[in-house]
């Protein structure tokens, strides 16, 4: 599956390098299609895992069928961390592993879900707003917890939701989406090429079972599962003094 970029990712330099790269590509983000139907194709989980102390970051990517929620591929892959730790800059950090986790999928990945933010984030592009604005794809966000932003709490019940308000002009956001009765919500955005009507109608369909989606459910397994092993061959290189002075973290 060709997972080029339509736009070729940035290294920016300095926090404010990022800054304006988000500027520049915010004005791509589409915002005024429907996305693909819930229940159709394929939906894939991304997430990341880190190791601090060896600024090691590895990506994983979990193609699920969307009617079944069967696993069809998966992929990982391990990188350095080439941008400091800036809240609201994290895609910074994560994009380039995320990219080739991505590109080494040989499915249409269909819907990317991120455990992150798209509009629902301060300078109106999380990483989900990012890396559908760089592959020209279908993403959307579904994050634990709202950042910066206000909410009511929605009802009680599975499928209650209420809107994810930005303070400064009262703008909708994303939601506060309850996935589970009497459980406290996720938070669902718009990335790129999908509404957020049916955002929260995919996010519903991924929680059958539990508060996260199940895309990002396995990605968070994988990822872990990759940086274990990925630290287990870093270790394995060196002589034993080296691993005395690093520790086993």
């Amino acid at each position: 599956m060709n997972m080029t970029p339509r736009i070729t990712p940035a290294t920016p330099r300095d926090e404010a390098a990022a800054r304006a790269v988000q500027d520049e590509l915010r004005a791509h983000v589409v915002l005024d299609e429907v996305g693909p139907l819930p229940g159709t194709g394929h939906v894939t989980g991304v997430d990341v895992a880190y190791d601090d102390d060896r600024d090691l970051v590895v990506a994983a990517a979990v193609v699920l069928d969307a009617a079944t929620l069967a696993v069809v591929e998966e992929a990982t892959a391990a990188g350095r961390v080439a941008f400091p730790y800036v809240p609201g800059l994290l895609a910074f950090r994560e994009i380039p592993t995320v990219l080739d986790a991505l590109g080494r999928l040989t499915a249409d990945p269909g819907l990317i879900v991120c455990d992150g933010y798209g509009q629902a984030h301060p300078r109106r592009f999380g990483l989900a707003s990012h890396l559908g604005v760089l592959l020209d794809r279908p993403v959307m966000g579904v994050a634990k917890n709202p950042f910066t932003f206000r909410y009511g709490q929605p009802g009680p019940g599975r499928g209650d939701f209420s809107p994810l308000l930005d303070e400064s002009d009262g703008t909708e956001v994303g939601r506060a989406l309850r996935t589970r009765d009497g459980v406290k919500p996720v938070f669902v955005s718009v990335g790129h090429r999908v509404s957020l009507d049916n955002a929260c109608a995919h996010t519903l369909r991924l929680t059958a079972a539990f508060r996260q989606p199940e895309t990002t459910r396995r990605a968070d397994s994988l990822c872990r599962r990759a940086l274990a092993e990925a630290l287990g061959e870093q270790l394995s290189t060196r002589t034993d003094v080296e691993i005395d002075q690093i520790g086993t973290g």
